[in-house]
């Protein structure tokens, strides 16, 4: 086997002996002495401590020993009762690998799923939670060294997040130009969106496209992609203020379920149906949406979020019917999961992240603000804002604010 070149060789004993390297010299010469032999080549130890900084920045950003994270100890679609705060050490990362400082994390409807163990029912607790995180590179491995350096920010899409340090892969890693929460919400929720019309929708210009539950953090941007698709849009929501910023956003006829009845409106004033739907409630909204679907509709399920916090996580569905309807209409239901689309995750960011640059997309985030106990800061205030998201509270993606900015940043 190779032995490792003398750079990784450093970081490794490093990490290892935790800065003893001048104490093993010393050790070293004092062996040789005591044993009467004369090493054949001068041994010289220099070694330059700043070069450390370049894989844990302790000066810029002051890694604590420990941290607090979430972790699930037990499967439970409460969120409350599945997910414990626990602390523990700082996680040193590998060769490839990013120690990110968390800033914000975002909050998902499928956060109580993942809880629930609904995703994969072989994975036992304990495990981590949380699905995305913004922060700031305050270490890395030799290899992640070739792309990021200490002070950088990146946002990244994988599980773990609910920490105030995340060790994540470079490769995973997404760079981005601040810790803006904007960011944030393209790596679920916009991209969901995203790459299920695109991919599943099939829009072509003048369509008509319903989007339930559209103010919420997804549903803002399946609007905005639709109305760019030269489409009509649709959208669902359940207070005034939510149909007042969809019209900001495009959309055509926002309908605001809690004065509204939804079907009502749909037959009235589109009775050739509708072309496509981007439905992410389930029961009966999802019924009444396979009702509406026009001639060769589509029905894209992103989720059916009224059942999460049952047992069984699945709202009822009446679909006895269901394949007749499709028949008579030439329609289709298609089911869309993000992790099975992530061929097409990376041109779906960039492509998003050029149209934010541009001013070209709205990314609404709501950080609690209006929340009855205030702002979601601080990793605890996870808890709350999965309740506030459950409760219907939100308008736009719900994000934590985990730490406040670290005003010692600076690349070295």
């Amino acid at each position: 086997m190779l032995s490792p070149s003398p750079p990784r060789l450093l970081l490794l004993l490093g990490r290892r002996a935790g800065g003893s390297l001048v104490c093993r010299a010393r050790a070293a010469r004092a062996t040789d002495a005591l044993s009467g032999v004369r090493p054949t080549v001068p041994r010289r130890f220099i070694i330059d401590t700043s070069y450390s900084a370049h894989f844990m920045d302790f000066k810029g950003s002051s890694i604590p020993s420990g941290m607090k994270k979430l972790v699930v100890t037990k499967l439970s679609q409460d969120f409350r009762e599945a997910v414990s705060v626990r602390t523990v050490a700082v996680p040193t990362p590998g060769d490839a690998e990013l120690l990110v400082r968390n800033r914000f994390v975002g909050i998902n409807a499928s956060d109580i799923n993942y809880s629930a163990g609904r995703y994969d029912p072989s994975v036992k607790p304990p495990f981590d939670a949380g699905f995305e995180g913004i922060g700031e590179v305050v270490g890395l491995g030799l290899s992640a060294s070739s792309r990021y350096t200490v002070g950088d920010t990146v946002a990244y899409f994988g599980s773990g997040a609910f920490a105030e340090y995340t060790v994540v892969p470079a490769k995973e890693s997404v760079p981005v130009p601040s810790a803006k929460p904007e960011f944030l919400t393209l790596l679920v929720s916009g991209a969901t969106a995203y790459i299920a019309l695109k991919r599943l929708g099939d829009l072509a210009k003048s369509e008509t496209v319903l989007v339930t539950a559209a103010a919420g953090g997804t549903g803002q941007f399946a609007v905005q992609f639709a109305k760019r698709a030269g489409c009509h849009v649709i959208g669902t929501c359940s207070s005034d203020e939510k149909a007042g910023f969809l019209k900001s956003i495009g959309c055509d006829r926002p309908i605001n379920y809690a004065k509204e009845d939804l079907a009502k409106t749909l037959r009235k004033e589109y009775p050739q149906g509708v072309d496509v739907v981007y439905e992410s409630v389930g029961g009966s909204v999802l019924e009444l949406a396979v009702n509406s679907l026009a001639t060769k509709g589509r029905l894209i399920v992103i989720g059916f979020i009224s059942g999460y916090q049952t047992a069984s996580g699945i709202p009822p569905f009446k679909g006895g019917t269901l394949p007749v309807k499709l028949l008579q209409k030439s329609a289709s239901v298609r089911g869309f999961f993000l992790p099975h689309f992530l061929g097409d995750y990376r041109e779906a960011l960039t492509s998003m992240m050029k149209m934010f640059a541009k001013g070209e997309l709205v990314c609404e985030v709501d950080c609690g603000d209006m929340a009855q106990e205030g702002r979601f800061v601080g990793l605890e205030s996870v808890f709350r804002a999965v309740d506030y998201m459950y409760a219907g509270k939100n308008l736009g993606k719900v994000v934590v604010e985990v730490a406040p900015p670290n005003v010692g940043d600076s690349k070295l």
